[in-house]
This record gives C-alpha cells, structure tokens and sequence, in this order.
C-alpha cells in the first residue's frame, strides 16, 4: 500500500512558476514509477508526466514538454513536479500517482495509487 499526499498547489498567473510535491507513505517508494495528472472542469484527466524508479528516465505530454521537470528523492519518498511557464490552460487538479509496472506508464489504469490532488489555477 502506498499513500501519497500532494501539496503546493495555488493561484498564480500566467508565465509564473509552481512547485507541486507528492508525499509517498511505506517503504517502497522507489519500486514505483511515479506519474503526475491533471484534470480541467469538463475534461478527462490526462497524463503530464511520469519518472522512472531511479529518477533517471522521465517522459513528458507534448503540452508541458520544456516548461514541466518531474523530479523525485527516494530518500524523502517525494516526487516532485516544476512547472515554468504556465499557461492558463494549465488550470486543473493535478494529481501525483504510483505505478507498480513498468516506466513509461501513461494511462490511468496503469496507476494503482492516487492522491487527493492539489488545485492550479493559472490567472491571466
């Protein structure tokens, strides 16, 4: 079982940078891949990124590729998502999640693990 709380969350706006972090429970944090969603009002929530059990390998969704960095420390059992530039389509939930599987887990039913997920709000 694994347990992850998301914070950092807030209203910021837009070409600002945010600092979301997922806090992990048990001792097994590093034997997961760990993935950041989102989800806008009305939408599905999407993939953003994912990170590799060593951090060494990470993959991106095209619409946050070279502004967004995930990033984790197995130590902390915390992985971490940048976020630069941010646009006002950026606005969503963003929720941190585990994956027993394999890297490069992109889709929802991959994840066995979900935060309560952390409110962004990009302003113009």
């Amino acid at each position: 079982q694994v347990q992850l709380v998301e914070s950092g969350g807030g209203l910021v706006q837009a070409e600002d940078s945010l600092r979301l972090s997922c806090a992990a429970s048990g001792r097994t944090f590093s034997s997961y891949v760990m993935g950041w969603f989102r989800q806008a009002p009305g939408k599905e929530r999407e993939f953003v990124a994912t990170i590799s059990w060593s951090g060494a390998r990470t993959l991106y969704a095209d619409s946050v590729q070279g502004r967004f960095t995930i990033s984790r420390d197995n130590a902390k059992n915390t992985v971490y998502l940048q976020m630069n530039s941010l646009k006002i389509e950026d606005t969503a939930v963003y929720y941190c999640a585990a994956s027993p599987g394999n890297f490069a887990a992109m889709k929802r039913s991959e994840y066995a693990y979900w935060g309560q997920g952390t409110q962004v709000t990009v302003s113009s």
